[in-house]
């Protein structure tokens, strides 16, 4: 079992024979046994250490760590603008949303991303999976990178806030109120090192309205306004990639016509504020499905009919405003047999969550006692999200992602770990290669080199502990 230092001096012990802070860096002495021992030993004291200074600490030594090792942060934003103009094409990015067990699945993605010769994949997580799996922002950005240097990665890594989401209800209470909050959770997101940030303001698409420009005007004004604040927000030298959204994932699928008053609206709005600032790098529609899927009574998916030509049709006049296309959410509980449909259509990105929730809690090595206690807890924690008419299979579908932090160190303690992350490399492999991204690492060495280091100030935690 990995070691949770309790103390910062403890933090400092764990980098003994493998790594030691000179100044205000840390110096990487044995590559092998930091990737293999140490930087797993930090992720778990950076996630479970009840002492916040040494939590703290493990945050500071794994960011520095992925700077010496160059597997950074980066934005993505180069490699879109690439597509938009037309120089890329015949892949879809996948955007994996990270739940649970954050370091060994972003170790086991990045593996297999190597073995692939993949180039782009992104790791996300939503505001409201930040809530329930317990992952805020400045946990989840260095268990990323540490998975990263944990896999032997050399690259620039992708960490991306995905629905940034506006609440509808409480925005026609309080709009300002809504706003801050967003604004808040980009400074947050940006302070953590996340490059990427999708600004989901499709709740507030207001259909009754008689003009698809009066439909979509509070969505584009909300998102010219967070993408002039991400503007100010990142660091010298990188475009944060922004991304937007026309249609709420699981209502009416989106059309052009929607496309275009929203990138329209948004550009004039953006200009407003930031002149000549650039503007969204891919937009998210509308196809069909809808997140997590629809669980059946006696169990299992809703098949769903996704329409492809939505993608299409999308995707190319996005392109003529400078995006990189269209992205599909709530993709992962497709049946296999459909995502190479996604290259296909030059889909930009698709986003992949509960499939791999799925693949955890459903796999035949998980622990049956632990999926007692799960049920259980959602019976007793969650009754009040439970529909009319679910059977007790569906009702435990739906609300079992709520366990996901309840039961996070036991998840990541699983006995059978090993045998369970192997098929989800198997999946990851699968929908690599389903999606046209193996062998695409030259493409991405070409648009998004791993550039220059981004380094944070020694912690005041961290001198005195140095200094003695």
């Amino acid at each position: 079992m990995p070691t949770v230092a309790t103390s910062v001096p403890e933090v400092l012990a764990l980098l003994d024979g493998t790594a030691r802070i000179e100044g205000e860096r840390v110096v990487i002495t044995d590559q092998a046994a930091f990737r293999g021992r140490t930087i797993e030993d930090l992720a778990w004291t950076q996630t479970f250490s009840q002492d916040a200074d040494a939590a703290e600490a493990a945050r500071w030594v794994i960011w520095e760590a992925s700077q010496a090792l160059g597997c950074r942060s980066a934005s993505i934003q180069d490699l879109y603008a690439a597509r938009a103009r037309g120089e890329l094409a015949g892949f879809t990015v996948p955007a994996i949303n990270v739940r649970s067990q954050t370091f060994d699945m972003a170790r086991t993605i990045l593996g297999q991303a190597i073995a692939r010769d993949v180039g782009p994949v992104i790791f996300e997580l939503a505001r409201s999976e930040q809530t329930y799996s317990f992952q805020r922002v400045f946990e989840y950005a260095p268990n990323v990178l540490a998975g990263a240097i944990a896999a032997g990665w050399h690259g620039p890594v992708f960490i991306q806030g995905d629905h940034y989401q506006f609440n509808a209800k409480k925005y026609a209470v309080d709009p300002e109120a809504v706003t801050e909050e967003i604004r808040k959770a980009c400074r947050d997101a940006v302070a953590a090192g996340y490059l990427n940030i999708d600004i989901d303001s499709s709740t507030l698409v207001d259909l009754s309205k008689e003009s698809v420009d009066e439909q979509q005007r509070v969505n584009y004004t909300c998102a010219a306004e967070i993408t002039a604040l991400i503007r100010e927000l990142e660091p010298a030298g990188v475009t944060i990639s922004v991304g937007g959204e026309i249609g709420e994932v699981g209502k009416q699928n989106s059309t052009e016509p929607e496309l275009r008053a929203y990138l329209d609206g948004y550009r004039r709005e953006l200009d407003a504020r930031r002149p000549g600032a650039i503007g969204v790098s891919k937009v998210s529609v509308q196809t069909g499905t809808s997140h997590g899927g629809v669980p059946l009574p006696g169990g299992g998916v809703a098949e769903v009919k996704l329409d492809f030509e939505v993608l299409r049709v999308l995707g190319e006049a996005a392109r003529t405003y400078g995006a990189a296309g269209a992205v599909q959410h709530g993709a992962s509980t497709l049946p296999d047999d459909l995502f190479h449909h996604f290259a296909g259509v030059e889909t930009a990105e698709i986003h992949l969550a509960t499939g791999f929730q799925n693949a955890l809690y459903d796999h035949p090595a998980f622990p049956a006692n632990l999926h007692r206690e799960i049920e259980a807890w959602c019976f007793a924690n969650a009754a009040d999200e439970r529909k009319e008419g679910q059977t007790d299979t569906q009702f435990v579908y739906t609300t079992r992602k709520k366990a996901l932090g309840p039961f996070k160190r036991a998840l990541w303690e699983l006995p059978t770990k090993a045998e369970i992350l192997a098929d989800q490399g198997a999946k990851v492999a699968f929908l690599f290669d389903q999606l046209k991204v193996s062998g695409t690492r030259s493409m991405l060495d070409r648009y998004v080199p791993v550039g220059p280091e981004w380094h944070r100030p020694l912690p005041e935690v961290l001198k005195a502990a140095v200094a003695g």
